[in-house]
Parts: structure tokens; C-alpha cells; sequence
């Protein structure tokens, strides 16, 4: 029996979830035998590969001025400040952890919007808002003996995503995408090179640790594809709330991999965002948006840099 559109859509979209998060764990895995901008570098040159050979095929090149456009040069940089700060973060921190502070994204994009852009929020999606964040806060734990500094990195993250996102949300409509995607990925691996000394120089690599790297780019293309296919199979409003399944599988291969068992600040903070931003979704809906917070977002609610 045939999947309905919106099904179809939502199985893209958790597979989606699904690659993105095993590229994160693989990151994570990588940060054990080198220093996070050794592994920016390396997964960038991959990805920035990839992506600029896609971004050719399609044509994106056929004007490269736009590349050098201000708005394009200032979204790539807070996209590089946004991986340094997820990266440093998800080396130190329970990987579900850090997957359960990004989960505010949503919430942050939408309250910029409305603090900026002068889009209208209801009093309800501003408590929702206020309920996501003290979820965060519950994570976070400041003040109290939990508490770890690189959780301000993961906040820090989630900051530069919202700048990202609402500088892309004005990107001009004659900019390709995949054009924006090369300057993104090739900013991302200059800092990463910028980077190797400050944090401890080059480690020498084994074949397995490339591949798997490697392996890591090409996760992140396939949850790339997968989203497309999601956003242009179902309907935003259906499939947006399967976003939220990337922090089930960050809690399982936390579990799987790093024996990482998720706290209960941990689950009551998560618990916090996940339902706020649910509520916010459908309560854009209910007004009647065309676009909602979720969609203005990262596809995986974190740096989408490599």
C-alpha cells in the first residue's frame, strides 16, 4: 500500500535527522584522536569538494560575482563562528545535550523575527518561547554544580544559527542556493586552518580516521538531499514536527557509542523545548503563516557549515 505524501515526507525527514546526527557523532568520535579544527579542515575539504562539484553540474556558477556578495560573506561567518562553537561544544558535552539546547533554534529564529523583522508573534507563542528557554536554562544549570561552561559554547551556537538563518531568509532570490552552500563550506574549512595551531596543532591521521570523515561529508549531503526531498514531498506544516526525532537519535547513539546516559535535568529541559516548540509550530499554523519557524531554520537545527 502507497505512502501518502505527508508519510512519505515525514520518513525523508527522519531519515534526514538521522544522517546529520550520525554525522555528528561521527565528529564527536573524531574529537577523541584530534583537535576540532583538524577536523573541520579535513571534513571540510571533503564536503566543500562535493558540494562545489553539485553546485557546477547545476549550473550555480554561472555567475560567480554573486559569491562575493555582502550578505553572503556575512551569513558564511556566522556560519564558521556557529560550527567552531557547536564543535567545541559537542567535544566536550553529552552529545544529546548539545542536540537539546539546538532544539531552541526554532524558538530563537522565531523571536528574532518578531524582535527584528517586526513579524507578528501572539502571546502564546511567546510563552511558548519563555517555556523553551527555561528548558534550556534547565539543561544548562547555571549556577549549580552541573554546570559546564562549554553548555554557554551550545548557547553561543544557537545564537549564530539565529543570525544565519535571518540573514538567509533575506538572501536575494538570484543567488543559488548550492552557491551559497560553496562559500558556507569553504569559510568553514579557512577557519578550521586558521584555527590548527591555537588548538594544538596537527595530529597525524590514519586511514581509518579520513575515511571516516569522509564518511561524515557525505552523511551530511544525504541528509541535505533527504530534507529536499522531505520539504518538496509532504507538507511543511505535517513533517516540520520531525525535526524534534534528531535528538531521540542523539540520545540513542549517545548511548550506543559514548555511554552517555542522558540525566534528568537533561530530560525535564529537553522535554521543555521539544513542547514548546511543537506548540509554536502549530500555533503558526493556526494563524495561518506561510512560513513557519521551523522552516527558517538550519534543516538539522545546527550549523550546517560541515
Amino acid at each position: 500500500m502507497p505512502l501518502s505524501p505527508n508519510l512519505r515526507g515525514s520518513v525523508f525527514m527522519v531519515i534526514s535527522m538521522v544522517t546529520f546526527t550520525s554525522n555528528d557523532a561521527i565528529t564527536k568520535f573524531s574529537s577523541e584522536s584530534m583537535n576540532m579544527a583538524q577536523v573541520m579542515v579535513v571534513r571540510g575539504i571533503f564536503a566543500s569538494l562535493l558540494i562545489c562539484f553539485l553546485a557546477w553540474r547545476s549550473g550555480a556558477f554561472a555567475n560567480p560575482r554573486l559569491i562575493v556578495q555582502p550578505i553572503v560573506a556575512v551569513r558564511a561567518a556566522c556560519e564558521a563562528s556557529a560550527t567552531v562553537s557547536f564543535l567545541i561544544a559537542l567535544a566536550h558535552l553529552p552529545i544529546a545535550n548539545v542536540s537539546a539546547v539546538l532544539q531552541a533554534l526554532p524558538l530563537a529564529v522565531t523571536m528574532g523575527a518578531a524582535m527584528f523583522f517586526g513579524e507578528g508573534v501572539g502571546w502564546r507563542r511567546w510563552l511558548a518561547i519563555m517555556a523553551g528557554f527555561i528548558g534550556v536554562l534547565i539543561i544548562v544549570r547555571p549556577g549549580f554544580e552541573g554546570f559546564s561552561v562549554y553548555s554557554l559554547m551550545a548557547l553561543l551556537c544557537v545564537g549564530f544559527c539565529t543570525i544565519r538563518d535571518l540573514i538567509t531568509s533575506k538572501l536575494p532570490p538570484n543567488i543559488p542556493t548550492l552557491l551559497v552552500s560553496c562559500a558556507t563550506s569553504i569559510a568553514v574549512t579557512l577557519t578550521g586552518a586558521a584555527l590548527i595551531v591555537p588548538m594544538g596543532g596537527w595530529t597525524p591521521m590514519s586511514l581509518n580516521s579520513t575515511l571516516l570523515l569522509l564518511l561524515a561529508a557525505i552523511f551530511v549531503l544525504f541528509g541535505y538531499h533527504f530534507i529536499i526531498l522531505a520539504t518538496r514531498t509532504g507538507e511543511m506544516s505535517f513533517i516540520a514536527p520531525f525535526r524534534y526525532t534528531s535528538l531521540l537519535w542523539s540520545i540513542v547513539l549517545g548511548i550506543i557509542i559514548f555511554h552517555e546516559i542522558p540525566d534528568l535535568p537533561m530530560i525535564v529541559g529537553a522535554t521543555f523545548i521539544v513542547a514548546s516548540g511543537l506548540y509554536t509550530l502549530y500555533r503558526e499554523r493556526v494563524v495561518g503563516k506561510h512560513r513557519t519557524a521551523a522552516e527558517s531554520t538550519g534543516p538539522s537545527m545546527a550549523p550546517d557549515g560541515l
